[in-house]
Parts: structure tokens; sequence; C-alpha cells
């Protein structure tokens, strides 16, 4: 049995208040099977909500700048397609933020419980299955052994373990309202300034050509682009300079095609 199928049985008993599955999947022999595979993956950091919300603000709106500017629509309708898509498409990125951090919370107290009731049911096994990781981890057994009499000591530090350990989660501590808000305002605040030059030209009557707000509109959502996918490595510690090339490059791609769409259906907004 894999850790993946062990993990769903393990589910499936404690659901059910099946002792006898849960015995069966805490036995030593499946116990050292199951550790022999990867355990969990690592955790999302809170500052995504940020930089991603962000790009996405960046991306979809110059989208649509790129859209209207290969049609060769009136500048107006930039900004109105402009504004409807940053608010709209905000509020859809902060709820699905809320959304997300919220489920994640609400398994992550699911997984906890139940590993908090097999280390209360099973202890011995819940401690053989810890010594399997640490084993499979490179520990000495005598190390692992140790290990583990460490972590049994207090059940909290315990259930934390298998929480890590065995299923690779670490708890979200963020406040699901807090991570939308961030990333509605990070949306709507990055978003903006593909349609700067489009918004002064309306509100200072500045009458900028259509072709040089668009240049404008490129320029500087060329230069946001290149900042947060150079601010993208405090999530992936890659190299500022590649992970900056890199947004913009695929910012630059949607908007071609953006562009592109709007050139050949620029037709269907006349008349």
């Amino acid at each position: 049995m894999g850790i993946s199928k062990r993990i769903e049985e393990a589910r499936k008993a404690y659901e059910t208040g099946d002792e006898a599955l849960a015995a069966k999947i805490h036995e030593k022999a499946i116990i050292a099977a199951a550790a022999t595979e990867e355990h969990g993956s690592a955790s999302s950091k809170f500052i995504g909500s940020l930089v991603y919300g962000g790009l996405d603000g960046i991306i979809t709106t110059f989208a649509v700048v790129s859209g209207v500017a290969g049609a060769q629509l009136d500048p107006g309708i930039v900004i109105i397609l402009g504004l409807a898509n940053l608010f709209g498409d905000g509020f859809s990125m902060a709820t699905g933020a809320y959304l997300s951090s919220k489920s994640e919370k609400e398994y992550y107290q699911r997984e906890r419980e139940r590993e908090a009731w097999e280390v209360d049911h099973f202890p011995e096994g819940e401690k053989a299955e810890l010594i399997e990781i640490y084993l499979s981890q490179g520990y000495p057994l005598e190390d692992a052994e140790k290990l583990v009499e460490i972590k049994s000591k207090e059940e909290e530090r315990w259930v934390n373990a298998m929480m890590l350990e065995e299923l690779g989660l670490m708890e979200n501590t963020s406040n699901p309202f807090t991570e939308a808000g961030y990333t509605m305002v990070a949306f709507i605040v990055a978003g903006a300034i593909p349609l700067l030059a489009y918004l002064a030209d309306f509100i200072f009557n500045l009458q900028i050509p259509a072709t040089q707000s668009f240049f404008i509109s490129m320029a500087l959502s060329g230069l946001a682009l290149f900042g947060l996918g150079a601010a993208k490595v405090k999530i992936t510690e890659r190299n500022p300079f590649r992970s900056g090339l890199e947004m913009l490059i695929v910012g630059g791609a949607a908007a071609g095609v953006a562009y592109l769409i709007g050139a050949l259906l620029k037709g269907l907004g006349v008349g």
C-alpha cells in the first residue's frame, strides 16, 4: 500500500470510525512499505497573493488595452472595458483567494483532528510511522528512534510532526479576509497601470493620440511586468533578471494575442 493509498484509507477509517481498518494501516509492515514514497509538498507563501495578484492585474488589463487598440476602437472603450475588467476580475480573484485560503485552513484542521485521533488510539503505530519516515530521510535507526522519543513526549509537538513529516502540511496562519484584500488591492493597483495614459487623457483632456496612448501603456506595462517578475524571486528564489524577463515575455505574448484578435475582428466594432 503506497503512501497516498494509506492516507486515503486512514481518512476513510477515521470518518467511518472503523478501528479495524485504522489498526490495519498502522501495522509496521504497511507503514514501512508506504514510507518509501515521497511525503507531501511545500506550502505556498502568503506574499504570492501580492505578487501574483499584481501580475494578473497587469497582464489581463493590458490584454484588454491591446485588443481595443488592435481593433482600432475609440480610446474611451479602453477605459470602459479596462475598468470593468479591473474591478470585476479583481473582485473575482479576491473571492478565489478567500475561498482557497479558507479551504486550505479547513483541510489542515480536518487532517490535524484525524492525526490527533490516531496518536491517541494508535500511539505505537504512529511512532513506527515516524521512525520509518526518518529512516527514509537518511537518519540512522538510533537517531530516528531518538527523534520520535523526543517528539512523542508532548502530544501537540507529536501531532505537528505527523502533519509535517507524513502529510507535508504546515498550518496557514493568514486570515482569509486579509489575503483576499491584499489580492484585490494588488490586482487593482497594478492593473491600473496600463490604463494610466488613457485615464490621464480623459481626466485632463490632454488630446493624446490613440497610438501614442497605446505605446505609453505598453511601456508602463512592460516596466511593471518586469519589476513584479523580478520581485517574484522572493517566492521562487530565482535570478531576478531572468524572472523579470520571463514575465515580460509572458505578458507580451498575452497582449500580442489580444492585439491580433482585435485586429482580425475590428470590423465587428464598426456600425
